[in-house]
């Protein structure tokens, strides 16, 4: 079995740099070349021995997206499903850091953060909707892009 030890050497070479999740594996393994049994047995291997896991992966990622700013709600769904996680721990795992992360102040931070001294009172349209469409394309509510733009003017 020297081609199952060489896919777990690679696989643990991959995994030491990020966490990734089974699909993102399974497709970085599948380009080099590794049959489809290779790769399940692999897999399980790798995740009996925890070393890759979904729901570690998806909250880890999810989070360090908010955190950083580079996404909130609809735009973590979509990163999240397009690295092969299944729905379920989608849902789960935004559920939990929907609970951690309130959306106002994440918003509200990162707007202090990224567009230091905006104030949306004196800046003319063309500048509101850069910001704005800034912010939809994380993936925050048009709700709360408004709500911290009143904020905002108000005090």
């Amino acid at each position: 079995m020297p081609e199952t030890r060489k896919a777990v050497a690679l696989s643990l070479n991959i995994l030491s740099r990020r966490d990734h999740s089974e699909a993102e594996l399974r497709r970085k393994l599948s380009a080099k070349g590794f049959a489809a049994e290779i790769l399940d047995e692999v897999t399980n291997r790798l995740k009996d021995a925890g070393y890759l896991n979904d729901r570690r992966f998806a909250h880890s990622f999810a989070e360090s997206s908010i955190r950083n700013g580079r996404g909130y709600g609809f735009r973590l769904r979509l990163e999240l499903s397009r690295r092969g996680i299944p729905a379920e721990i989608i849902e789960d795992t935004l559920a939990a850091l929907d609970a951690e992360y309130d959306e106002i102040a994440t918003l509200s931070g990162l707007m202090a953060r990224k567009f230091e001294g905006f104030d949306p009172q004196q800046a003319d349209a063309r500048q509101k909707r850069r910001v704005f469409s800034y912010f939809q394309r994380r993936g925050f509510s048009l709700a709360a892009i408004v709500r911290v733009f009143r904020d905002t003017e108000s005090s």
